[in-house]
């Protein structure tokens, strides 16, 4: 211990970066969930060794270097299906997001060391890595934190591991707290962007992942810290303490870290067994309404390439069409399915390339696909036009029944930087720089959550939408004043190689959790899928395959504690560990 202890205060800096990038190996589709646990106790060892709060911030921004330049290469190669910019543009893109997200876990690094820090500030001007140079010195309030009631003698093992005697609990709680805050800060700040949240690794594991539904998922990522923090305290002081001073000096701090421990598998156990119990649940319907998931298996390439509209509607057509005998049902396809304006209004000259030349003749064809009684949700852009000029256009999701007419929109409202819009345009285009998707047209972004209410024979169902990355933000994806009967998931990940839509997958079961709502995701080239209220896969198809998933649309569980509170909870619950985490402090100074 003490050798691995020395490596890594010897080389801190090249240990943070290398276990930023390993840390992000738990994620999809490697599913190293171990190495990420390993990985983020190492970060907790190096911030608490740090010896100054500048050290901690490097520290944990060197680690959010590497960790999300791991998880988001992806995005590079979204840069192979345009031909505005160069190819080699895309992995400097990654790099440079990775070094703007860094900063987040390095202010949880800072912020942690400083809270931990406070409770023996420096003496004499003498700074913290200083200060411990020689170990934890005697008559501290380090000795307690460790364990060592004040006035005991030291074993030479407390002075010889220095690192392991300050990570103490004040640390660990405000490491999971802040990491907390920080998490939801990524999701808003500069219009947001929380891809990859830590406590996506427990995705694989329904079980483990269900404290989400009560805490969220930025919530849950703290949890997943406490863990990992209980665990180090635990081992620390069981590889450094002798066998006497285990069953004395040394049992506060011990226990400590076990019941820490144990709380937490507990809280999880209780939360899924209300589960079971049916807390949560509601009456599932007597006859689930039919669903048809379209996947054309349509490549980002043939999608814009000229005279290949015909093709890909063949590909969607081909698997659209009712099957014998099946009654009415939601035909569900993907993001910007079809190239066609399916609204009426707009001048001529956009409508000359399409079915009969108009909106009337392209909803006309579509009827041809479907059964009596059928709605059809699909991607089709809307434009906004001014006088007679188009000045912008909305990646919009439009439902529309067997006889042609359209039941409701949604815009999506979360679109994405460099994808939909130019930031900066203004600064960027002199630069030679533009957006993914071709055309210099903005999209506009639309009001946020809605749910739609669309009647499928004789039933009324609600729709929830979220189009593409609108859903990894959590607490942002229902309109919570019309509970939907589930949120509806249309995406276009074939910009993204084959990263990207796993891990796309895995933040939409987040979703299904924390709502308690089942998540139905429709692609052109997958991963097109039906999971449950409970973050399972009822049913999907796999990357690089056409075909049609056809099911009942899972029932929906009575709201969540998330879903009633949104991200107050996970808020709550980070200021209630920093709350904890200085109450040492505020001890001491009462005492005083």
């Amino acid at each position: 211990m003490q050798k691995i202890s020395g490596i890594f205060q010897k080389f801190p800096r090249l240990t943070a970066l290398i276990a930023g990038f390993v840390s992000a190996t738990g994620f999809a589709p490697w599913g190293l969930w171990p190495l990420t646990l390993i990985c983020f106790a190492l970060l907790i060892h190096l911030t608490a060794n740090a010896g100054t709060g500048k050290r901690a911030f490097m520290l944990g921004w060197l680690f959010g270097v590497g960790h999300f330049t791991f998880s988001n290469q992806w995005i590079a190669v979204a840069f192979t299906f345009q031909a505005a910019m160069p190819i080699w543009l895309g992995y400097v893109a990654v790099v440079a997001l990775a070094l703007y997200l860094a900063v987040y876990p390095a202010m949880a690094a800072w912020g942690a060391w400083w809270i931990a820090n406070r409770l023996e500030p420096p003496r004499n001007g003498e700074g913290d890595h200083a200060k411990h140079r020689g170990g934890i010195r005697a008559g501290s309030p380090d000795i307690e934190a460790a364990g060592y009631p004040a006035g005991t003698p030291l074993p030479p093992s407390a002075v010889s591991l220095p690192v392991q005697g300050r990570i103490t609990l004040p640390l660990i709680l405000a490491f999971a707290g802040l990491w907390i805050v920080t998490e939801w800060l990524r999701s808003w700040v500069f219009t947001g962007y929380v891809w990859n949240p830590l406590s996506v690794i427990t995705v694989p594991f329904p079980f483990i992942a269900q404290p989400a539904s009560a805490v969220g998922t930025y919530g849950l990522s703290g949890l997943i810290l406490l863990v990992v923090g209980g665990a180090i305290k635990f081992l620390s002081l069981w590889t450094r303490a002798t066998a006497e001073e285990r069953k004395g000096n040394g049992w506060t701090g011990y226990f400590a870290g076990g019941l820490l421990l144990f709380a937490l598998v507990a809280t999880a156990l209780v939360l899924r067994l209300s589960l079971f119990s049916g807390y949560y649940r509601s009456p599932a319907p007597k006859e689930p309404v039919a669903l048809t998931i379209v996947q054309p298996n349509i490549s980002q390439a043939d999608k814009y390439a000229p005279g290949y509209d015909a093709i890909n509607f063949a590909k969607l057509a081909m698997n659209s069409r009712p099957l014998a005998d099946q009654g009415p049902r939601l035909l569900l396809w993907p993001e910007a399915a079809i190239p066609d304006y399916l609204e009426d209004g707009y001048p001529y000259r956009y409508y000359q390339f399409q079915p009969g030349e108009s909106a009337a003749g392209a909803r006309q064809r579509l009827t041809t696909l479907m059964g009596e009684g059928d709605v059809l949700i699909t991607g089709a852009n809307r434009l906004v036009i001014d006088k007679g000029q188009l000045v912008a256009a909305r990646n919009s999701v439009s439902a529309m029944d067997s006889t042609g007419k359209l039941l409701g929109h949604y815009d999506k409202a979360h679109l994405v930087p460099y994808g939909e819009y130019l930031p900066l345009p203004w600064l960027l285009r002199p630069l030679g720089l533009a957006r993914l998707v071709p055309g210099d047209l903005d999209f506009w972004p639309g009001p946020g959550p809605q749910t739609l209410t669309v009647k499928v024979g004789d039933r009324q169902v609600k729709v929830g939408m979220q189009i593409c990355y609108e859903i990894i933000f959590s607490g942002q994806t229902v309109d919570r004043k019309n509970r939907p009967d589930f949120i509806f998931n249309p995406s276009n990940d074939a910009w993204f190689g084959r990263i990207g839509p796993p891990q796309h997958l895995a933040q939409a079961r987040l979703r299904a959790i924390e709502e308690g709502l089942p998540v139905i995701r429709a692609t052109p080239t997958g991963i097109s899928a039906v999971i449950d209220a409970d973050g399972r896969i009822v049913k999907s198809l796999p990357l690089g395959k056409a075909g049609r998933i056809e099911t009942r649309l899972p029932h929906a569980h009575a709201p969540t504690l998330f879903a009633r509170y949104g991200n107050i909870l996970p808020l709550g619950f980070a200021a209630l560990l920093i709350a904890f985490a200085l109450l040492p402090l505020a001890r001491a100074r009462a005492s005083r």
